[in-house]
């Protein structure tokens, strides 16, 4: 009987890994192990595009991929995994309970938005999380034009002046021009609890998010926070209320809920504590990737960050690694130092930086033409041929 490995999860770090282990099996030309991708669907969910209109379309199949590498393919959501008996149980696709038994585990099930336990928030907020959520900010967004012209129709609230929130707000001018007009007297409102304009961010980007805002009429509310949430806008900490038809959600994500199921160290966003071969600490059968790991990027106590930029390396080395346990070689430990940011600005551009400062290296039309570039070929799965394939899942990549 062959071997199992089973890899939950088919987003970035997921289907990075799939491919990755499938590489070094064949290299060896070892065929007794079966790789396996648990997931509710064979597709990659460009997650890092879900603030664009669209978003119905920013999936890409995965199916041919996986078959043209050997990769079996389970559709279903995982629930519960017990290590003791190396087994997962999950719900198919027809709704019933089944167990899937393996040898080596890969988690890769990403993050979700941190829940908020802010009043009104589950029933009244939008987010861009989930393709599902953006689907459902869209169709409000349309939904808009039938109602009668008002400051709250054409205001939009963004709570969190984070990357997301920051890509959100700034796309959001020409999204609502494009549904209401363009004489339509837009309103976009960033409310954060930073002291000047995206300073999460750092201080020299902060100036091209700054100037982007001015440009694009995005307001930041400074040193603010949303106290509460309703059908017709926010109240913040200090007692203000902005009028508002749609309030976007982007204050923070936080690992599966599936990594409170294996025994180890977690982050403080759930993230498993993994070696630099990406094993989990204390465990000898289970691997963490993608948003689930909390591993060193380098040597000077840089870790890896939930974006996809880290999640497709460490997809790459977490596969690779462990084929090679199985197969008795070397494994290759993980290592990005080179960390770059590419924060979309709507109609004004983008800024691309590098370095974990954030040195403003491209912005306006150059940074948009990289951002494009990114956003519609780089982080896209590679083409459904095992050679194209397994050529770009080698985890010792040069990173560009």
């Amino acid at each position: 009987m062959k071997q199992q490995i089973l890899v939950i999860g088919a987003g970035f770090g997921g289907m990075w890994t799939a491919l990755s282990a499938t590489r070094l099996f064949d290299i060896h030309g070892h065929d007794a192990v079966e790789v396996t991708v648990l997931a509710p669907q064979a597709e990659l969910r460009v997650r890092p595009r879900f603030y664009e209109p669209n978003a119905h379309q920013l999936a890409a199949p995965i199916g041919e991929l996986f078959d043209a590498v050997g990769v079996k393919f389970i559709k279903g959501a995982a629930e519960t995994i017990d290590v003791e008996q190396k087994q997962v149980s999950y719900i198919d696709a027809a709704g019933a309970k089944q167990v899937c038994s393996y040898d080596k585990l890969v988690l890769a099930t990403g993050s979700r938005l941190a829940s908020s336990n802010t009043p009104g928030v589950i029933e009244h907020a939008f987010d861009v999380d989930q393709i599902e959520q953006a689907v459902r900010l869209e169709n409000h967004l349309k939904s808009l034009a039938k109602l009668p012209e008002s400051n709250a129709r054409n205001t939009v609230v963004v709570a969190g002046g984070g990357f997301t929130g920051i890509e959100t707000a700034t796309e959001m001018p020409s999204r609502l021009r494009a549904i209401l007009g363009d004489r339509a007297d837009i309103n976009v409102i960033i409310v954060d609890r930073g002291e000047k304009v995206g300073a999460s961010m750092g201080a020299e980007i902060s100036q091209s998010i700054a100037e982007a805002s001015t440009e694009l009429g995005v307001k930041w509310q400074l040193k603010s926070t949303v106290v509460s949430v309703d059908e017709n806008g926010v109240t913040l900490a200090d007692g203000q209320r902005i009028d508002a038809n749609t309030v976007i959600w982007t204050t923070g994500v936080r690992a599966s809920s599936l990594t409170e199921q294996i025994p180890g160290e977690r982050d403080n966003l759930g993230r498993l504590h993994v070696d630099a071969h990406l094993k989990v600490i204390g465990q000898d059968d289970i691997f963490a990737t993608g948003d689930v790991a909390y591993a060193a990027s380098d040597d000077i106590g840089n870790h890896a960050l939930m974006t996809c930029q880290h999640a497709i390396v460490l997809g790459r080395h977490a596969g690779n690694n462990v084929a090679a346990q199985i197969l008795g070689v070397d494994p290759t430990p993980y290592s990005q130092p080179k960390y770059v940011t590419c924060l979309d600005l709507g109609a004004w551009g983008a800024v691309y930086t590098e370095g974990w400062d954030r040195q403003v290296k491209l912005v306006k039309q150059e940074g948009k033409e990289l951002k494009t570039q990114i956003n519609t070929v780089w982080i896209y799965p590679p083409a459904a041929n095992r050679e194209t394939a397994w050529a770009a899942a080698d985890p010792l990549i040069p990173i560009a």
